[in-house]
């Protein structure tokens, strides 16, 4: 089967997450991608576990790495470092997340590859940028915490929360991925590199949306809200006769279709919450009644109540029920990736559908190889 990304070479010198995730998303994309790895340990999540899967290999490291081949190589030595810089002129895409400097301090720095190679895509992901914030240290929980994610993440009068995943990582390695995708198109139409730059920090600053514009459109600093939204109301998580409920709801339609099922149209209609802007207003009104009128059944039997009726509604799940909501659905979202020695791993599938280059499956995360 094709791929879209089948001519591409990438040489990966990044490790823990947003570089190594970006990278497997182009090697998902039928990139070849060649992993730099420290001789004896390799990447930093080899040994972050537990888990680890059915052959001692931490989770964590599997989670990133799969469809890449890997290459040990000692960069603190000539021999290591002749070998990388080998590599990398060869390459359509570097990929790396040392400390700002330390690729230049290498000689596998942009500015010296591209002398070598003028259609090298170079991408750096940082914590901070490569200029005044190039010494602090680009850790998700502490991006997360900086840049005003837990300031409204957790309860009302609560401690600042951090999401449950690290989700900053994730973001700038998507961004880091669309960043290189556009400078590969634009090398290919003009046979021109460039560098691609991506900081933590800025990526979690644009992945606030909503939130950040009220400050920056508004003045508005927004809060920990609990699992409240701000514009939008009902939209939370309800106590149930048993068990917790979350409602979605968007619209008006989707109101009074609510409470016309809770057998309470007239609180469709009431001034306090016949729009969604009234309902934001009395938001603590509206929760006292919903909490009243959702105590008479279980959490399961509302939600299918009410999603039948196509006003957004849900229990919790844990992981493991939210994987076998969506093979319930036909999403098929865990793929089975060859191993070497002939067993296979289980991954989650990539999310991205293509009619004609779908995503491919070649091989598992690869194990630490020598030079």
């Amino acid at each position: 089967m094709s791929s879209s990304l089948g001519d591409l070479r990438v040489v990966d010198f990044s490790r823990v997450l947003a570089g190594p995730f970006a990278t497997m998303l182009l090697a998902d994309l039928g990139a070849t991608v060649t992993k730099i790895e420290r001789p004896g340990t390799g990447d930093d999540t080899r040994s972050w576990g537990p888990p680890y899967d059915d052959t001692g290999q931490a989770t964590y490291f599997q989670s990133v790495n799969r469809n890449k081949d890997s290459i040990a190589l000692d960069l603190g030595t000539p021999e290591g470092l002749a070998r990388a810089r080998a590599l990398a002129l060869e390459a359509d895409v570097v990929v790396e997340n040392f400390r700002p400097g330390l690729m230049d301090d290498l000689g596998l720095g942009y500015e010296t590859l591209r002398a070598g190679n003028p259609g090298l895509v170079y991408c750096s992901i940082t914590g901070f940028g490569r200029d005044r914030g190039a010494a602090l240290p680009g850790y998700d929980l502490l991006i997360q915490a900086l840049g005003g994610l837990m300031s409204i993440t957790g309860e009302p009068g609560g401690q600042p929360q951090k999401v449950g995943v690290a989700v900053v990582d994730v973001l700038s390695g998507l961004f880091a991925t669309v960043g290189m995708l556009a400078a590969v198109r634009h090398r290919d139409a003009t046979g021109e590199g460039q560098r691609v730059e991506i900081n933590l920090l800025s990526s979690l600053l644009a992945a606030l949306v909503n939130q950040g514009c009220a400050y920056t459109a508004a003045g508005v600093v927004p809060t920990r809200m609990g699992n409240e939204h701000p514009s939008v109301a009902p939209y939370e998580v309800l106590p149930c006769g048993e068990g917790d409920l979350v409602l979605a709801v968007g619209n008006d339609r989707q109101f009074r279709v609510l409470c016309e099922l809770l057998a309470e149209p007239d609180l469709g209609t009431d001034p306090r919450f016949a729009t969604n802007s009234a309902r934001v207003e009395h938001r603590a009104e509206l929760r006292d009644e919903l909490v009243r009128l959702l105590a008479e059944r279980p959490a399961a039997d509302w939600a299918k109540t009410l999603s039948d009726a196509r006003v957004p509604a849900g229990v919790v799940n844990d992981i493991a029920a939210a994987f076998e909501l969506a093979g319930e659905l036909g999403l098929d979202p865990i793929v089975t990736v060859p191993r070497g020695d002939g067993t296979a791993a289980r991954l989650t599938r990539n999310p991205i559908g293509l009619s004609a280059t779908p995503p491919v499956y070649r091989s598992a995360p690869p194990p630490l190889a020598d030079a």
